[in-house]
């Protein structure tokens, strides 16, 4: 297993984490966040470019994945390095999102 293998694991896991809210959004048919908005990241996409944008990020997850080095779901510095990316990519979107949608309160609702 070498360095670069991890890293396009680790990098693999951030995409594929990074699909599920923008296929989401976009099969429900609600507009979110996208690189293509205007300001970008900040503006809002249509559903269908949200849909596009997440397979789009799917591809690259599977390409990083299964296709640099040998992933396999028993070695565990490859199932770690997956879900390191998907685990702070998660983390970043909960903060940077959690602005325009109310996830950053540090109390509840009243």
């Amino acid at each position: 297993m070498t360095w670069l293998s991890l890293i396009a694991h680790f990098l693999g896991g951030a995409f594929l984490a990074n699909a599920l809210p923008h296929v989401v959004s976009g099969m429900t048919g609600r507009p979110f966040q996208s690189p293509f908005a205007k300001p970008p990241g900040e503006g809002l996409s249509s559903s269908t470019v949200n849909v596009l944008w997440g397979f789009c990020n799917l591809l690259i997850g599977y390409l990083l994945t299964c296709w640099v080095g040998d992933f396999a779901w028993r070695n565990t510095a490859d199932a770690a390095a997956l879900g390191a990316g998907a685990l702070l990519i998660a983390l970043f979107s909960a903060r940077h999102f959690g602005r325009f949608h109310g996830g950053n309160r540090s109390e509840p609702p009243s």
